[in-house]
């Protein structure tokens, strides 16, 4: 949980898995001063409270994915709310940011593929619970960059209000092994499980109100090259010496 709270004021929980898990995040420039970590439970609210104390601003981008729609929906929904609440309570919180999905967007059989979803379209309940994902997919891309300066321009830009949409290039899973193919060595699947011979269309989106506040998008194939060697560097994939970007 991120914000701008008075130096010295963190709640500290000296477990061995916390101080890995963080490291990267202690390891950044300036976080020996100005960064201070919090042990927050969405479902608890008194530590949403401790956490917000003293913050002007709240990035809201936690949310456990699973398998399980149960560990899932409740944390989502009700924490959500919980933080909501919070930042309202502490006061001096001028402004939230909430990152939701892309699938709160799109999920919606009676809307044609040929028209751009945007902040006005909302995905259908019923039809987001009987879906279940499959290979033969398309879906947006968006460089983690982008999205986190898509975060801060939010958060800076007085007018802002309501919902934006950052999404970049849809493209179909079969065109993403594609492109991965021509930058990495690794043999990369070329078909889909539950091939019919036809792609599935995806949806496009329109991002022209986060464009507006001057956010820009990486290509397609940049943002999966710096997905890959992001992983490579943290020793999470072998890397090559063929491996090249061209």
């Amino acid at each position: 949980m991120a914000g701008e709270a008075p130096p010295g004021e963190g709640l500290h929980y000296p477990r061995h898995d916390d101080v890995a898990k963080n490291a990267h995040l202690r390891a950044l420039e300036g976080a020996a001063e100005q960064l201070t970590l919090f042990r927050v439970d969405l479902l608890d609210k008194e530590s949403l409270a401790a956490a917000f104390r003293g913050c002007e601003g709240i990035f809201h981008t936690a949310c456990p994915v699973t398998d399980d729609p149960e560990k899932m929906i409740e944390p989502a929904v009700t924490g959500t709310r919980n933080v909501i609440n919070a930042a309202a309570d502490a006061g001096g919180v001028r402004r939230v940011v909430m990152t939701s999905s892309i699938g709160a967007v799109y999920m919606d059989p009676s809307r044609s593929l040929d028209e751009e979803a945007d902040e006005t379209c909302w995905s259908d309940l019923e039809f987001c619970r009987n879906t279940k994902t499959c290979g033969n997919a398309a879906q947006a891309y968006a460089h983690v960059r982008d999205v986190a300066d898509a975060h801060a321009r939010v958060y800076e830009a007085p007018g802002a209000s309501g919902r934006y949409v950052c999404a970049g290039r849809t493209l179909h899973r079969a065109e993403v092994c594609r492109i991965l193919a021509k930058f990495f060595q690794d043999p990369v699947p070329t078909r889909c499980k539950d091939e019919t011979g036809e792609m599935k269309k995806g949806c496009r989106f329109s991002s022209s109100r986060i464009r507006e506040l001057g956010v820009g998008f990486t290509t397609a194939s940049q943002c999966l090259y710096d997905t890959v060697t992001s992983l490579q560097d943290k020793g999470m994939l072998l890397r090559r010496d063929a491996d090249m970007f061209s």
